[in-house]
């Protein structure tokens, strides 16, 4: 069982983030916990790469010292799992808002859809979603995007090494993706839709490796917490 001494030189946690919860939030309950059950009055704790809340998975976290790690973690390769669907898209290229638009899906088939994903490999010129965190002129873009304002998004390089298709179930398609820091999958969600001549949007997302982190490692919060000292 690791000691506040062992907190305050340095950790390395790996977590599961649930469903529904902010990486922030992960971050700032473990942190309480933390300082709560080994009567820490001060720690550092913070992420090495954000998770959407509608998003799962690994969620690399480090305390006291470890925290001058946090860059070096965040531009590590991440592997990612989830699900397309087909046939519509939504502005925020996920399911935090509703579907806005449809499109024909009767040419697709399996072969078009496993071939398509070979335009996405390598060095890509990626848009980020205007529901993101990444900001201009000191506002976040989701800022922008929720009070109805049209902002100008530059496109960014990001690099994908795997791209695959897993599973395909009618119009839900799911798919596993090797890339590198500042991809985004909702954004790969939404391009892919295109190249297919019909739209998509992104259902389901699950983070498993960060280098080499795996989240078969990695713990829940509710477990992360069960282990620390009980009063």
């Amino acid at each position: 069982m690791n000691t506040a001494e062992d907190y305050l030189s340095g950790q390395v946690l790996l977590i599961d983030k649930p469903l529904h919860w902010t990486s922030f939030q992960a971050v700032n309950k473990l942190r309480w916990e933390i300082r709560r059950a080994l009567n820490i009055k001060k720690i550092k704790v913070g992420h090495a790469g954000t998770l959407d809340p509608l998003a799962t998975g690994l969620l690399v976290i480090c305390t006291g010292k470890m925290t001058k790690q946090i860059d070096t973690f965040q531009g590590q390769i991440k592997e990612y799992t989830g699900t397309f669907v087909l046939g519509c898209t939504t502005p925020s290229f996920d399911l935090e808002t509703e579907i806005d638009q449809t499109y024909p899906t009767e040419h697709l088939t399996e072969q078009l859809i496993k071939n398509a994903t070979s335009q996405f490999i390598g060095d890509i010129n990626q848009y980020p979603p205007v529901f993101s965190a990444i900001k201009k002129d000191g506002k976040r873009l989701y800022e922008f995007a929720r009070a109805g304002e049209d902002v100008e998004i530059k496109s960014r390089k990001v690099n994908i090494s795997e791209f695959e298709i897993t599973k395909i179930d009618g119009l839900n398609i799911d798919f596993r993706v090797v890339c590198s820091k500042g991809t985004y999958i909702r954004s790969l969600a939404h391009d892919f839709g295109k190249a297919l001549n019909s739209g998509a949007h992104l259902s389901a997302l699950r983070r498993t490796k960060i280098g080499n982190f795996n989240v078969i490692d990695a713990l829940s919060p509710e477990k992360f917490i069960e282990q620390l000292p009980s009063e």
